[in-house]
């Protein structure tokens, strides 16, 4: 079936079966409720799994509170150190087990947000560290690096064994907790832990049945070597400060939003695709000699350009592929443009120092590095073991397994478009669209920042039903609901359809109201993919150990 044919048929049968996820309060499950076989603290001990030799040193029974149901609360580790904490229902759970993953360079096992993994009280949840801990506090540990600096075990740990290691673990334990492994497994995650779900769908098949994965940091030295260090080098002065203060963000947005918010059909406060926009800032440069908030200083517009455009070297080849969107903007607070509590600048000089190279060999910094063909090379061979950009699925799919993949798209921190260039060369290889939707399907939300990052028009895409009615009802999702506020203030919802398609106003009732939305498809063929310094690495899986 042509494309095109493809995308109408698509759009027609959404708006026939009004299949739209709502982020309900809880998700449909199966009945019955399964009990303990054993006490809690009889899982303290250690387990001889091949492969992942387990230890729990701690399995304490929980009383229920108002916002947790009663549980075995596990803690242990898998050699040599990957730690991890597993919540074990005793009154609620149904055969449903949950492994969410990690910010940043890990190192913490923080509790996910809605939209990076669900809460409900009938799951057996895991979590991991993915085998070191960060130093600091949350979430400045979340940028250290420094455990990488001469310690490889760790470091295949958090590129690809630690998430493989913990499910297989957290399975033998359920078994012997409740006296049969689970039901359905499930994997979610954002940004790393994005990367993860991807790691485990290509190189870990059988592990999960259902995956989603936001905002995916699908490349480890391209992304942070290379986008992330760019974009704070970018903003940088000669005297270390920002050329582009927080000050300038609001009326730069502003004036985007001016330009381009009504070429989706909507004067409503967010673009639904960025990509239509033609936004030039060199039309808000201040008058000569005069900086006031609602204007830029030529060094701040060819700051701004050089955002909108992405790293390239000085011949114009790209070295990732992806930009800051246009209507971003906001987002940038923070994150392009260091704050108070910023990791912009911290969070590729770490990775540069301690993790971007292999041990032994030179590293660089922030300070240092080259945005060069070259430069990405050096990179590439420590990368390699921690990319999720392998573009063989098979084995995944032919096993069962079910996908969501998703990303925002004012994501400041892992450009949307680098997610969709990867969706395309992964359809283009596995028979078409149509055929790889079955399987995998991908959304891209409009005005959302990166994966947890509050904000935005739209915040909230909770995609735990609709991945478990997938799994286990076969039931592939076409709408799924995303939840946010309107320029007043007030609640706003919007449906987002699977890409390519996009929600479009019906003309009656609220824009703020998704069911007076439906699905078309845009004009013109898809031509997501994007030729950059790194092609080979969609190639180059890499390895499952050393």
């Amino acid at each position: 079936m042509r494309l095109t044919a493809f995308l109408a048929q698509a759009a027609t049968m959404a708006v026939m079966t009004t299949m739209v996820v709502a982020p309900a309060q809880a998700a449909p499950v199966a009945p019955g409720v399964i009990r303990p076989v054993r006490g809690c603290a009889e899982l303290v001990r250690d387990y001889a799994i091949p492969g992942a030799a387990t230890h729990v040193v701690s399995a304490t029974l929980v009383e229920a509170n108002g916002t947790e149901p009663a549980q075995c609360d596990v803690r242990g580790y898998v050699e040599p150190a990957v730690n991890f904490k597993l919540r074990l229902p005793t009154d609620t759970y149904r055969g449903r087990y949950v492994q969410h993953g990690c910010p940043g360079e890990c190192g913490v096992m923080e509790q996910a947000p809605p939209e990076c993994g669900p809460r409900n009280p009938d799951l057996a949840v895991a979590q991991t560290d993915d085998g070191h801990v960060g130093k600091g506090d949350f979430p400045a540990n979340i940028s250290d690096a420094s455990w990488a600096e001469d310690n490889q075990a760790a470091r295949d740990d958090f590129y690809f064994r630690a998430p493989h290691v913990v499910s297989v673990a957290v399975k033998k334990l359920i078994q012997r907790f409740y006296g049969a492994p689970p039901k359905q497994s499930y994997f979610f995650g954002c940004s790393t832990g994005g990367r993860e779900g991807l790691i485990l769908a290509q190189r870990y098949p059988h592990d999960f049945d259902g995956i989603s994965v936001g905002s995916p940091a699908i490349f480890l030295g391209p992304l942070n070597g290379i986008y992330i260090a760019f974009a704070a080098k970018t903003n940088m002065g000669a005297d270390g400060q920002s050329i582009l203060t927080r000050e300038k963000l609001p009326a730069l947005h502003a004036a985007v939003l001016a330009a381009c918010d009504h070429l989706d059909g909507l004067v409503d406060g967010q673009l639904d695709d960025p990509r239509r926009c033609r936004f030039d800032p060199g039309t808000v440069q201040c008058s000569a000699g005069t900086d006031d908030p609602d204007c830029l200083t030529p060094a701040q517009v060819a700051v701004v350009r050089k955002l909108y455009d992405g790293p390239r070297d000085p011949d114009g080849t790209r070295l990732y592929p992806g930009w800051q969107t246009r209507g971003s903007e906001l987002s940038w607070d923070g994150h392009l443009v260091p704050n108070e509590f910023s990791s912009a600048r911290p969070f590729p000089d770490q990775f540069l120092q301690y993790m971007a190279y292999p041990i032994g060999r030179p590293q660089s910094s922030l300070a240092e590095i080259e945005f060069t063909v070259e430069e990405l090379r050096r990179l590439k061979p420590e990368s390699i073991a921690g990319n999720a950009a392998s573009l063989d699925m098979r084995e995944f799919r032919r096993s069962g397994g079910k996908l969501i993949m998703w990303s925002g798209w004012d994501d400041q921190s892992i450009p949307a478009v680098g997610m969709l260039d990867y969706y395309q060369r992964v359809w283009q290889r596995s028979g078409g669209l149509q055929a790889t939707q079955q399987w995998l399907r991908t959304y891209v939300i409009p005005s959302k920042y990166h994966a947890w990052t509050g904000g935005s028009r739209l915040t909230e895409f909770e995609t735990f039903n609709a991945l478990v009615d997938w799994v286990e009802r076969g039931r592939a999702p076409v709408g799924i609901v995303a939840t946010g506020t309107n320029p007043e203030g007030g609640p706003r919802t919007r449906p987002v359809y699977p890409y390519p398609l996009v929600a479009r106003y019906d003309g009656t009732g609220s824009v703020d109201e998704a069911r007076n939305f439906v699905p078309v498809r845009p004009p013109g063929r898809l031509n997501d993919v994007i030729h950059w310094a790194g092609e080979d690495l969609y190639h180059r899986p890499g390895p499952v150990a050393r």
